[in-house]
Parts: C-alpha cells; structure tokens; sequence
C-alpha cells in the first residue's frame, strides 16, 4: 500500500503523520485490497481541513472534513472514511454473493 500524507499551506509534522497513520490503521484493516491512500492536510482561513481519498480496484473512495481543530478535522474524516469503506466492502460481498446465487440456479 502506498501511503501520501501532504500538507497545503502547512508543514505536516512526524506528530501529525504518526497520529493518520494510527487512525488509518483500523480503517485500512477492514479492507485488504487498499492499492494507496493520500491524505491532505490544509489551513483555509479559519478552518482546519483533511481531505483522503482512498484507492481500491475499481473505485477511489474520497472523503473530506473541516473543524476548528486539525486534530478534530482528522477525527472526523477517519470516522466518514470508515464508514464508506464498510459500505464500500458490504456492496462488494452482496454482488459477489448475488453472482454465486445466480450461478447456482442456472446449474
């Protein structure tokens, strides 16, 4: 996995990259086929921002937030993140599990 952390308009410190990674970790683990992530980390007057978009075969997951607190920021996107890659897989077993039903009837 390839893994981008950047920051606009501010210096991504070893804290900041050290604390995305530990919230990517859990969200990274309940999909394996994850090809790369790039992170963003940017200040836009008074909000704090972290956009990530994710790549899996056949689909870029992006989600972004904005807080006060970059901390915060990063808080949030991971939960979004989280649930759209739980989505994301759930969608992909479905239509898995619907072709294998499908297969099954035509035997």
């Amino acid at each position: 996995m390839n893994l981008q952390i950047s920051g606009h308009h501010i210096e991504v410190t070893p804290a900041l990259r050290e604390y995305v990674e530990n919230k990517l970790e859990p969200v990274i683990s309940h999909f394996d086929r994850v090809t790369g992530v790039n992170v963003i980390l940017s200040v836009e007057k008074l909000k704090q921002k972290a956009e990530v978009t994710v790549h899996v075969p056949g689909k870029d997951i992006f989600v972004e937030s904005a807080e006060d607190d970059l901390y915060a920021a990063i808080d949030v996107l991971f939960d979004k993140l989280d649930r759209q890659v739980q989505k994301f897989k759930q969608k992909v077993q479905d239509h898995h599990r619907g072709d294998k039903v499908a297969n099954h009837l035509a035997d």
